[in-house]
């Protein structure tokens, strides 16, 4: 099982460029669909204290980051 999980939204840009860079550094990761009304993210809100995606969880390391633009540079400077 993946240690790294995204938390995204069906037809979002910004998550959109987070799974190209998570795709094109070839790591394996699982995503977690939500809904597209902020009140019924309380998956989101539990593991980032805000209810916005994209989130990036990274379970081995401990990181959990928002914002697609940090986390593409996560991806490309840590986990590549």
């Amino acid at each position: 099982m993946p240690s790294i999980t995204l938390y995204s939204l069906d037809g979002c840009p910004y998550c959109e460029k987070v799974h190209d860079a998570l795709d094109d550094a070839g790591i394996e990761y699982e995503t977690e669909w939500v809904e597209a009304l902020h009140s019924k993210r309380n998956e989101v809100k539990r593991v980032s204290g805000q209810r916005g995606v994209p989130v990036l969880v990274n379970d081995e390391s401990g990181v959990t980051m928002a914002e697609s633009e940090k986390i593409v540079a996560y991806v490309e400077q840590s986990l590549t």
